[in-house]
């Protein structure tokens, strides 16, 4: 909702993006404020205030106020920042997946491509040199440690030298032994974890290429930042508040731009030395699945050993 307004203001009179504004400096007061008191907030009449609700889609100040407090309702603290507490089931469904969907699109539209290009380059680079001894370290505490494991789970796969790093100690030690050419990947939801704060300052000084997934503005994304020197920010910003929930969008924003991330790194790489050893771990896998539909033991259709058990 308060995205839809944003984007309308341009096209309002004067005196009703002033109306406009007051609303976005500080929704939950506006939501809340008699009509009198908005307008003089705003330096406009009372009139103007209802104008300004019609002017962007609603029947009136009442019906806007009434909308606007279910927008900007701070949920359930440490549950969900979109639920009620006597929300059913249904509800919860509808809530947490368009909250989801939301901040998934809201983060698309504000990506930085830029930066994502560099990042993928980077991480190619150094998947190229993995010969060489080149590394990719994925970092992350708590839940960003569980995004840090799905990392290294897709990017191990390209043939490329990737681990992750959860134990504080254990990064500080990785940290240490990164090189140039390396890439150090800190995921963390508030960019103010001691422990990876340490880890991006160690992997700097050794010349390593940090990329930093998290909030913008962070003292972690400060370090990344510097451009000059190579490191890469990839801003998670989501409207998820760190000290009164549970990551949940974070999350799944991490999930995907460690999605977007392998994507590119293979698309770099070169699918057709790629190709065939996905192909064969897919086989594989295959193999190892005991309970297929129709036969007893693991066999690929059109095999030798499932021709062979055809009567």
């Amino acid at each position: 909702m308060l995205e839809r307004i944003r984007a309308s203001i341009p096209a309002l009179p004067p005196a009703e993006q002033r109306v406009a504004k007051l609303l976005m400096s500080d929704p939950r007061s506006f939501a809340s404020l008699p009509v009198a008191e908005l307008a003089e907030r705003a330096h406009v009449s009372k009139p103007t205030v209802v104008r300004f609700c019609r002017s962007i889609g609603y029947d009136g100040l009442a019906d806007f106020k009434r909308k606007l407090a279910g927008s900007v309702n701070e949920g359930v603290p440490y549950v969900h920042r979109s639920v009620d507490d006597d929300d059913k089931a249904g509800d919860i469904v509808v809530k947490v997946v368009d909250n989801a969907v939301a901040a998934l699109l809201r983060w698309r539209n504000a990506a930085a491509g830029q930066s994502v290009e560099r990042a993928v380059a980077a991480l190619a680079e150094a998947g190229r040199r993995a010969g060489q001894g080149s590394r990719i370290e994925f970092y992350g505490v708590g839940n960003s440690g569980i995004v840090a494991q799905d990392a290294q789970h897709k990017f191990f796969r390209l043939g490329v030298n990737a681990a992750a790093v959860s134990d504080g100690h254990m990064q500080i030690m990785s940290a240490t032994m990164l090189k140039p050419g390396d890439c150090a990947v800190i995921i963390s939801n508030s960019g103010r974890s001691r422990d990876l704060l340490d880890v991006a300052d160690i992997a700097r000084k050794k010349g390593a290429t940090v990329i930093a997934i998290t909030a913008s503005g962070s003292p972690l994304a400060r370090v990344a930042q510097q451009a000059s020197a190579g490191h890469v920010l990839l801003a998670a910003d989501h409207p998820e508040d760190a000290d009164r929930y549970s990551p949940m969008v974070s999350r799944l924003l991490h999930l995907l731009i460690i999605d977007i991330l392998t994507t590119g790194v293979a698309l770099r790489l070169g699918s057709s030395q790629l190709r065939p050893m996905l192909q064969e771990i897919k086989r594989n896998l295959r193999l190892r699945r005991y309970a297929e539909a129709g036969r007893d033991e693991p066999a690929e259709a059109g095999s030798s050993e499932s021709s062979a058990s055809t009567p």
